[in-house]
């Protein structure tokens, strides 16, 4: 029984990492085996990710491109 609880435990960061990955558009099983290299490291990188992913801006088309329906 002990071993059981060990395991769950030690797999619930690859699951949020997998889990989170999936959520912002990312591979599931991608990224819940890079959190078996390197666990925390890779919860990092995730959240870098969608922090750049929120922060990027659009740029305006130039008044040539944009269509004119007038």
């Amino acid at each position: 029984m002990p071993e059981l609880i060990l395991i769950a435990v030690l797999i619930i960061p690859q699951l949020v990492a997998g889990i989170y990955a999936k959520s912002i558009g990312k591979n599931f099983w991608f990224w819940f085996l890079i959190s078996f290299l390197i666990p925390v490291i890779s919860l990092v990188v995730l959240l870098f990710l969608d922090k750049n992913k929120q922060e990027r801006k659009c740029y305006e088309l130039a008044d040539h491109v944009k269509r004119n329906d007038k």
